[in-house]
């Protein structure tokens, strides 16, 4: 496993604006904390709330990173307490709250995801705010069961 670096590239938001005011920046590399794993990103997904908090719309939440980037793929590069899900070396995809436009990136371990062969690292950094946001939506809250049927009459966006 390679020594990890103390500094970082990520793409902060400059001021709100058009996709021109994503500025590079340099920025410590996170830490992760009780639970948590830090990924070295290799893929991260463009979705509507990223789009919005460039444009100012959709200012991030208390406590999240200010960087845009709702999801992200790569390698499992360290391990906070009591993460254990993960190993290090592994590949995995992850829904994340902001910080994805950058090198490294913090997840929860048990929100992580093993990324499986038949995807390609690229395919796997764009999958997790929709396939997170569909499951909760349609089997947690729907509570839809095996035998029922699902319509879906007006998807859009990556929904």
């Amino acid at each position: 496993m390679e020594q990890l670096p103390a500094q970082m590239t990520v793409i902060g938001i400059s001021k709100p604006g058009g996709p021109e005011v994503l500025k590079p920046e340099t920025r410590p590399v996170p830490k992760p904390g009780p639970g948590e794993i830090l990924i070295k990103v290799k893929a991260a997904g463009v979705n509507r709330p990223d789009v919005a908090q460039r444009s100012g719309s959709y200012p991030p939440p208390p406590g999240a990173s200010d960087l845009p980037g709702l999801e992200v793929a790569g390698e499992v590069v360290a391990r906070g307490e009591g993460a254990v899900r993960h190993k290090l070396g592994d590949i995995v995809m992850s829904l994340v709250a902001g910080g994805g436009y950058a090198e490294y990136c913090i997840a929860q371990d048990a929100q992580a995801m093993a990324v499986p062969p038949s995807l390609s690292i690229l395919q796997a950094g764009a999958l997790p705010e929709t396939l997170m946001t569909v499951w909760h939506n349609v089997f947690e809250r729907g509570a839809l069961k095996a035998g029922e049927t699902l319509l879906i009459h007006g998807g859009s966006s990556g929904i």
